[in-house]
């Protein structure tokens, strides 16, 4: 039995709260809520008895509590749940699925508002739909609105007055309220239309063209009926595409869980209507919790990144302190939520459908999961490592002649790249010369010095390059003591090819590259790798050339400061765009005059000239 919790439980309130399980280096291992403090916690200290997996492992480890007491249940349930996210514990469940997917924003308080793709969802008064797990899904569904309804496609947030309607309008893709006098009356229906859409309101919505073209007809505007025609016909496309899952019309989350051989797959089917919009999975991490606390986890986690919470959730089991969930949702939406573990009937057909849907996504995680950890693993041993490459990162240097010189960083993780630990380096300290090997050493010594405290650590490095740049990480790693702590290869290209997967891969201590060519699988995942961060490099590149670029030809032209030059590039998007412009045009602009406007065009018409 832990005695640390039977010393503090005296002092421990019996009130709603949430608590943090510490370790003996003081890392939260587990973060828990409880609608009684003193009675949850008095909980573990019998766990010896007959206590879960889990609990047993984390009972061990338990060298000290926390307490934060708050005012509610649902208070503790938020709390909780921005902890998990925080210290991401150990002996908590956790969603592998922790990105940011794509969804849609509207902001219907806005006079013009356009639909928007966001990575992050806001509690700001605006209408966000998704997330979207599919891009294609996304890219179709932006593809249908702006081909049916002639929403603004700018993306400022407030509608900028241009001197002529843009491309969209020209095409019938744009009301052009930017330039035209546009009935704030009809693009709010218009708006209100695409809110439907976006809810899965197909019935609702394909009522309301057919009445409004029914409306234009008889005021015998025949061209406008002609348009609502198009839009009813594009909508009923998308419906007939849909599958009809219940005849019932309601909208409804159904839950569905896998387990195997300690893995585990949460799969959440959205249905809308009675028709099935789409489907989205969750790899759990820590699978050797209980199926109640799984579900819990993922209603803490899904539904805190989404705004389309329905009425009704299906699961197959309810989480502990169900009725806590329950309410803290139908506060999130604003009207009664319920969760219901139903034991027969459709609902239980839903849930087997959803099972099932689970067990499928699980044998192929498991089976890709699986595939990575073999190559990794066989990485590991071609490449004579130290130790399993679990996380790579690769460098790479990008620049002409000096000039605007940066380097990239690709990060792969279990043998797939993670975006959103890539990082770009503009290299300060090389100026005007070619000087790679001070590039290369300028930016690992950027990124691992104070690296134990401040980032992950990698298992392998790789540099683009050969031995010179080898040389180089070497030596940065020897100065920073790091040299004992991960593996660092070079690779570059064999003299002669420029075809993928045959290259030279150098490690250190040898004066010839490794062997490889029977390992065909192992090279070209390493020059997968090397040409992320390549990619990562070149565009970074070319995006500080251009704004170089941008600022020797507006920013030398007498009169034009930075407000000027700001209003210029938003209204026209860039230097093109400026010297296609008339001096009236240009004049027209706040903070412009005829006297700047024709120097700005005189001197973007000598420098193409000149070129």
């Amino acid at each position: 039995m832990n005695t640390v919790i039977a010393e503090k439980l005296p002092e421990i309130p019996a009130a709603p709260g949430v608590y943090l399980m510490k370790d003996a280096g003081g890392a939260v291992i587990y973060v828990g809520k409880a609608v009684n403090l003193k009675s949850r916690l008095s909980s573990y200290i019998g766990a010896d008895g007959r206590p879960d997996a889990k609990t047993a492992l984390l009972v061990e480890k338990i060298a000290d509590v926390e307490t934060i007491v708050t005012a509610t249940a649902q208070e503790a349930l938020i709390l909780e749940a921005n902890l998990i996210r925080r210290h991401k514990p150990a002996y908590n469940v956790i969603l592998k699925d922790d990105k940011r997917y794509p969804s849609l924003r509207i902001d219907i308080n806005a006079p013009y508002p356009c639909l928007q793709v966001v990575r992050k969802t806001r509690r700001d008064g605006a209408l966000y739909f998704g997330p979207y797990a599919s891009g294609l899904a996304l890219r179709q569904t932006l593809k249908l609105i702006n081909k049916a309804f002639k929403l603004r496609k700018c993306r400022t947030p407030e509608v900028q007055k241009r001197p002529r309607p843009c491309l969209n309008h020209q095409m019938g893709l744009c009301l052009a309220p930017c330039n035209l006098p546009v009935d704030p009356a009809v693009y709010a229906d218009m708006t209100d239309q695409v809110r439907l859409f976006l809810s899965g309101r197909p019935r609702i919505l394909m009522d309301k063209i057919k009445a409004d073209m029914q409306a234009a007809a008889e005021r015998q505007e025949f061209e406008q009926a002609a348009r609502l025609r198009d839009r009813l016909f594009a909508v009923r496309q998308v419906v007939e595409k849909q599958d009809v899952v219940t005849n019932d019309f309601l909208d409804r989350d159904v839950v569905g869980l896998a387990r195997d051989n300690g893995r585990a797959m949460v799969v959440v089917m959205f249905i809308r209507e009675g028709r099935l919009l789409g489907v989205r999975h969750y790899p759990v991490r820590q699978a050797v919790a209980g199926d109640a606390e799984i579900i819990g986890a993922f209603c803490k986690h899904h539904y805190q990144q989404t705004h389309d919470i329905p009425r009704e959730i299906l699961v197959p089991v309810r989480p502990e302190d169900g009725d806590i969930y329950g309410q803290w949702l139908s506060e999130l939406k604003g009207r009664k939520v319920v969760i219901l573990a139903p034991a027969r009937g459709a609902r239980r057909r839903l849930l087997t459908m959803a099972a099932e849907n689970a067990a499928l996504r699980l044998k192929a995680f498991a089976d890709a999961e699986n595939s990575e950890e073999a190559l990794l693993d066989s990485v590991r041993h071609h490449l004579k490592l130290s130790r399993f490459p679990r996380r790579i990162e690769c460098f790479d240097n990008s620049g002409i002649s000096g000039t605007n010189m940066v380097s990239g960083m690709a990060v792969f993780i279990n043998g797939r790249p993670d975006p959103s630990a890539h990082r770009r380096y503009r290299i300060r300290t090389v100026i005007g010369v070619q000087d790679d090997y001070a590039c290369m050493k300028e930016v690992l010594s950027r990124r691992f010095d104070k690296a134990r405290s401040s980032a992950e650590m990698p298992d392998l490095i790789m540099v683009d390059g050969g031995k010179g740049q080898l040389h180089i990480a070497v030596s940065v790693l020897n100065e920073l003591s790091l040299d004992q702590e991960m593996d660092v290869i070079g690779i570059a290209k064999a003299d002669g090819t420029e075809k993928a997967g045959q290259d030279n891969i150098y490690k250190p201590g040898r004066a010839n590259p490794l062997n490889l060519t029977r390992q065909a699988e192992v090279r070209y995942f390493l020059a997968g790798i090397r040409d992320e961060a390549h990619r990562l490099a070149l565009s970074f590149h070319r995006k500080a050339r251009n704004r170089s670029a941008l600022r020797s030809r507006l920013d030398f032209i007498s009169g034009i400061g930075p407000k000027r030059k700001a209003v210029l590039l938003k209204t026209y998007g860039g230097i093109a765009g400026i010297a296609r412009a008339s001096i009236d045009e240009l004049t027209v602009l706040p903070g412009m005059n005829r006297k700047i406007a024709s120097r700005v065009l005189a001197a973007l018409s000598l420098t193409d000239n000149n070129q």
